[in-house]
């Protein structure tokens, strides 16, 4: 069996998986994340850490194996966040997360010393504050202390692989969210990492998804319930690991979009993919000699949590649940009512972060229920503009497949066929795609099976057709949708207004 850990922005997902990928069991340790204003969003490394540890444990003990049954790890997680390290390996300040931002004038230095179309074409992403060489740039311009003591910087699952084994690696597909990777070449970027006057030592050795970085040390083993030496794979970032869960290992395998914390559109493609309009970016896979073309809004079922703790702080467990039906019943856009889904800035289609979350069109008569829908249309709307990224876009694709979290429900699948235009089909992983993309790189590195497997894991248990008169409103409403940012664009900016001179007391 092996044990698959997904670190999420909310939580660490285990599953554990039997040799033919099936999955066994599954829990979730959740930990906090501390947002504030100038665009911070960090957490602390140490409580992935635990929660790896604790949700290994809970998973053996819900499943009633025992430790010995389990012949491997490995691990998938948030990607493009920064965990600046000592010389013993130890955190030296909150980890930035990908949703932190605050690096808006060093992206700004390093695209202008790169040139913009060169750095999209060396690094397959745009040069953006959301990415790790800006954060690490910030650091060194804004906490010198801490900059002088790194000796390395790495992501989420770099960190805890390297706890768990006392090694540090990355894999392709997460350094590829750097902006300090060679995306054709494979390896850090010489160029980049010039521009950005950072020395390359300082990033981890970038080896196959499918390596194993090492076995379980004694500690660590004691604190997961696992045989010392258990194998550990590096695994890959949750993007591409998701890509696998989805069943796109080869580009005959189609699109596919996830809705999750964030929500993107992405398929595995021979090339990288790059748009003239530069809206989408390209990850590595951790399939060899393939490649994740993708296209990422920033806040997805974060927009729609953001919005449930807003009109039903309550803590019932079926609030989501109550707040979509109301919004099911709701006709929002068709009302005149829109929501700019930028509560984190935002990247696909637009690259802004400066961007904030807004209703435009809000009136005395609408409700909650309003409120809603118009969140749910403003994420499918912005969904709408990255399909059209890719070559072919929305017209050619047929139909869509649909993971995450939010796939789970009827009213927002239905929203989505009805925005796009096109038939939307809910697959059996729903949730799961992670675990189940890292099962199967788990397994393909211990020998148990090929990548081809996740095409058997899951099935498609319902479609969604568009309906013809909402589809033709629609239509005309992402008109509108995308009308609104053009002439909201800049306005205010940060989002604050200026504070007056402080009085001097007489």
């Amino acid at each position: 069996m092996i044990v698959a850990h997904d670190l999420g922005t909310s939580g660490d997902k285990a599953s554990l998986h039997d040799r033919s990928g099936r999955l066994v069991a599954t829990c979730t340790v959740g930990y906090p994340t501390r947002f504030a204003a100038g665009g911070v969003a960090e957490q602390d490394p140490r409580d992935w850490e635990r929660a790896v540890g604790e949700a290994t444990r809970r998973l053996l003990a819900q499943a009633g194996v025992a430790g010995a049954a389990v012949t491997g790890v490995v691990l998938s997680g948030q990607m493009m966040g920064a965990v600046f390290l000592d010389r013993r390996g130890e955190p030296l300040r909150p980890a930035f997360i990908w949703a932190d931002d605050r690096s808006i004038a060093q992206a700004e230095r390093l695209r202008d010393a790169l040139g913009a179309e060169r750095a999209y074409a060396l690094l397959g992403h745009r040069v953006h504050a959301t990415y790790p060489l800006p954060k690490m740039m910030w650091v060194r311009d804004h906490e010198p202390r801490t900059w002088a003591a790194t000796r390395a910087v790495c992501v989420a699952k770099d960190f805890v692989t390297a706890r768990l084994t006392g090694r540090l690696v990355t894999d392709p597909s997460d350094a590829s969210s750097t902006d300090a990777f060679d995306l054709v070449a494979g390896r850090w970027s010489p160029e980049a990492l010039t521009a950005a006057d950072v020395d390359p030592a300082l990033l981890p050795e970038v080896v196959p998804s499918t390596s194993i970085a090492g076995g379980l040390l004694p500690e660590p083993a004691e604190r997961l319930g696992l045989p010392r030496g258990t194998p550990v794979v590096v695994g890959g970032g949750d993007g591409p690991v998701a890509s696998v869960g989805a069943g796109a290992v080869d580009p005959s395998d189609g699109a596919y979009v996830c809705l999750g914390s964030s929500a993107w559109v992405a398929f595995s493609a021979l090339r990288p993919v790059l748009d003239p309009l530069q809206r989408s970016f390209t990850f590595r896979h951790v399939v060899p000699e393939r490649f994740v073309p993708t296209a990422t809004m920033q806040a997805g079922g974060a927009a729609l949590e953001w919005v449930a703790d807003v009109v039903d702080p309550s803590p019932s467990p079926d609030r989501i649940g109550r707040l979509l039906a109301e919004a099911g019943a709701a006709r929002a856009a068709e009302d005149g009512l829109f929501f700019l889904p930028y509560l984190l800035g935002e990247r696909s289609p637009h690259w802004d972060a400066t961007a904030t979350g807004t209703f435009v069109g809000l009136r005395r008569h609408h409700t909650r229920g309003d409120l809603v829908r118009a969140v749910l249309e403003g994420m499918a709307f912005n969904l709408r503009s990255c399909l059209a990224a890719f070559p072919g876009s929305r017209d050619e694709l047929g139909s869509v497949d649909v993971i995450g979290g939010g796939a789970t429900s009827d009213v927002w699948m239905q929203v989505l066929a009805d925005v796009w235009g096109i038939p939307v089909r809910r697959r059996s992983i729903v949730d799961a795609a992670n675990s189940l993309g890292a099962a199967v790189t788990g397994l393909v590195a211990l020998g148990e099976a090929g990548f081809s497997l996740a095409r058997d894991l899951s099935q498609v248990t319902a479609a969604f057709e568009p309906d013809p008169d909402r589809a033709a409103a629609y239509a005309a409403g992402h008109g509108r949708f995308v009308d609104a940012y053009a002439r909201l664009a800049g306005w205010p900016g940060t989002g604050s207004l200026p504070r007056p001179p402080a009085r001097e007391d007489r």
